[in-house]
């Protein structure tokens, strides 16, 4: 699969396509769904599926506060898009001068200069350009002239309702595992390179493995029971803590993974965590010794959770 970053990269033989457009936050069923049903017609055209997607995200743009918490980073969201036959990813800088490009622009830079779209699938709810001023019936009215189709995505539903990133994002915060499993078609993931650490935890037994998340917000928060992949053995099960090591006066977002029975080298891998069950919300200690006491509850429960799960 290609990354292409701006429009400045595209090149005359990336002209011809089947495309979709969208953050593709997470990478859930109801956007496989939409992946299969691209596979599908480019198989029957003959052409390569692009996915065009934003960096930053707009609304990370427009209100960087009130942004919500991103299920996947580019590098997570460009491995998950790899197993749906994604032929190339688009991905365009979100800045002050597409912000402020007019729809009508959009689509002739984009759709019909750059990529020269053969047949699209947006949601009828897709609005973009300067004011959001366009929508659903201004990409139709232009396939209709330009010859080629425009065409909804399918809601994919579970349990009576629409499957979404933000449906996700609350069954994460409400430490429901599962749901956010079943929306997502696997267990819910982070990916990063393990880093140094302050080591404070062989001080106790209870070595980590550092990830820095680098986002601003976390979609978890807490003490969670993991497997990590990445590493000989995999996957290897342990106990993790997302958040700002309130206890220790951490400030940076971070996930700490402690790995059961396991000793290897294993700093500078890139390894995928999955998050299988939460344990606990995070919690601040008036003492390393509380801390200490805790992660040992905190590493038995997880065990345990293991053994009852076979």
């Amino acid at each position: 699969m290609e990354l292409i970053r701006g429009l400045h990269n595209l090149r005359p033989r990336h002209r011809g396509c089947v495309a979709t457009i969208g953050n593709f936050d997470g990478v859930h069923l109801g956007h496989q769904a939409v992946l299969g049903q691209l596979a599908e017609k480019a198989e029957a055209m003959g052409l390569p599926t692009v996915v065009i997607t934003f960096e930053p995200q707009p609304q990370e743009y427009f209100a960087p506060q009130q942004a919500r918490s991103r299920l996947t980073r580019l590098r997570e969201k460009f491995q998950a898009l790899k197993r749906y036959s994604v032929d190339r990813i688009l991905c365009l800088r979100f800045d002050k001068s597409l912000a402020e490009l007019e729809a009508q622009d959009f689509i002739d830079k984009v759709l019909l200069q750059g990529l020269d779209i053969k047949y699209l699938v947006v949601g009828d709810d897709f609005r973009f350009g300067k004011g959001r001023s366009g929508d659903f019936d201004l990409l139709y009215q232009t396939g209709q002239q330009h010859g080629f189709p425009v065409v909804n995505m399918h809601t994919f539903g579970i349990d009576g309702e629409r499957v979404s990133s933000t449906r996700i994002r609350q069954a994460l915060e409400e430490g429901d595992l599962t749901l956010a499993e079943k929306l997502l078609g696997r267990p819910y993931r982070m990916c990063g390179r393990v880093a140094h650490g302050d080591k404070r935890g062989r001080t106790i037994g209870f070595p980590t493995a550092n990830i820095h998340l680098h986002r601003k917000t976390s979609p978890v928060q807490g003490v969670y029971a993991v497997e990590m992949f990445g590493i000989d053995g995999e996957p290897v099960a342990g106990v993790a803590n997302v958040g700002n090591r309130p206890t220790v006066d951490g400030t940076r977002s971070l996930l700490e993974v402690h790995l059961f029975d396991f000793n290897a080298e294993i700093y500078g891998s890139y390894v995928h965590v999955n998050f299988l069950h939460k344990i606990r919300e995070e919690m601040k200690f008036e003492s390393f010794e509380q801390l200490q006491q805790q992660i040992m509850e905190d590493a038995g429960k997880a065990r345990q959770w293991f053994i009852d799960r076979v």
